[in-house]
């Protein structure tokens, strides 16, 4: 998929739950193509410590609006000041990078996508497009408390939602892989993104269970293009960049279960 380098325009720029922000962007001329699970390098301007771009996942196309959206967790001074960003700011990205989510073959296949902190942020897209293709997605998202859960009515606009949280503020005490949900109900697909001891406890059930799933990784990146190496997973097949062979791999490439 061609790769474009875009100034984006920044539309708003919402504070979420603790240290999280929404950025909705556009631009001038239609978005180019993009897969759910691919994510953009984010140049940061304007930070005399930051010298890298920032690897951050597409969230959320709106196609009818020419918007763009990513959420932005503040953990550096890189983030912080891509979370400073206000309306009318620009914002240059290289988008789309890497590769997505392996769609289902019909609708008809019963997917659940597990998502956990920041790690639902490609979910979104992902079930956006699942319903676009007549699917109805099941969501199961995890946070410490009510107040760390992230983008819940949009969410629910897509499809079913189901929540943890580690207080039981919200939904079912607990983590993602002890809800009800996982015993109630059959899947065919799973796909997760979110802490890797989340993502390994929920490639543990699907295997255990003989279902599919892919897992979104968030190793750490600097170049996205595959020169720096700094994004190297081990696999089955071997070493492999994140940035260019994943973000998304099914999770039997993966060593986290053997």
């Amino acid at each position: 998929m061609k790769k474009h380098v875009l100034n984006l325009t920044v539309l708003s720029a919402e504070k979420m739950a603790g240290k999280y922000v929404l950025l909705r962007l556009t631009c001038d001329e239609p978005l180019p193509e993009m897969l759910p699970g691919q994510f953009a390098e984010l140049r940061v301007d304007g930070s005399p410590t930051t010298f890298l771009r920032r690897p951050i996942s597409i969230n959320y196309v709106d196609r009818e609006c020419n918007e763009l959206w990513f959420l932005i967790a503040e953990v550096g001074d890189g983030t912080r000041r891509l979370a400073s960003l206000r309306r009318g700011d620009f914002l240059n990205c290289v988008i789309p990078l890497g590769n997505g989510f392996t769609m289902p073959a019909s609708a008809s296949e019963r997917t659940l996508l597990v998502g956990g902190g920041v790690g639902v942020a490609p979910l979104l897209y992902l079930g956006e497009c699942l319903r676009q293709m007549g699917s109805t997605p099941t969501f199961l998202l995890g946070a410490r408390s009510a107040a760390d859960l992230l983008e819940l009515e949009q969410f629910k606009r897509i499809g079913r939602v189901f929540v943890t949280t580690e207080d039981g503020s919200a939904g079912e005490k607990g983590f993602v892989t002890a809800h009800s949900i996982l015993r109630d109900e059959q899947f065919d697909r799973i796909y997760t993104c979110g802490p890797k001891p989340m993502m390994v406890a929920v490639g543990k059930f699907a295997v255990s269970n003989d279902i599919w799933c892919e897992v979104s990784l968030e190793n750490k990146m600097a170049c996205g293009l595959g020169a720096c190496l700094c994004c190297v997973e081990k696999t089955t097949e071997g070493n492999v960049c994140v940035c260019t062979e994943g973000p998304v791999l099914n999770i039997l490439k993966l060593l986290w279960l053997h």
